[in-house]
């Protein structure tokens, strides 16, 4: 199961990528946002449970369709192009085993046990 679950985020991951090179964006918006989820890493400074929630909001595909929707319904394509990005490391995350974290520890996820 968790093979599929890989596969179904790097088949969402390479979808966004291709809608995003379709749509003739800046590489240069691409490569400055791309880890921008990432700094959610820095609510772990506060605690885990604080740090596991941060790092989920900011992980979770209902952001990614909430800003979608938002562009649509305010007709601002930067937005279109930012969920974009966000589903394309979103997917890549996952691919790669990183999950939605539990309050117990970063290395806790909704994929596994992430590390030794």
């Amino acid at each position: 199961m968790n093979l599929i679950q890989r596969l179904e985020s790097l088949s969402l991951a390479l979808m966004a990528l291709g809608a995003y090179w379709v749509s003739g964006a800046s590489w240069w918006l691409f490569a400055i946002f791309i880890l921008a989820p990432d700094l959610s890493f820095l609510a772990y400074l506060k605690d885990a449970r604080f740090g596991a929630i941060i790092y989920n909001i900011c992980h979770s595909w209902i952001g990614v369709v909430l800003l979608a929707v938002l562009g649509w319904f305010m007709s601002w394509p930067i937005c279109h192009l930012l969920a974009l990005i966000w589903a394309v490391h979103i997917g890549v995350d996952r691919a790669l085993g990183f999950g939605l974290k539990y309050d117990t520890g970063f290395r806790d996820t909704h994929l596994g046990r992430i590390g030794r």
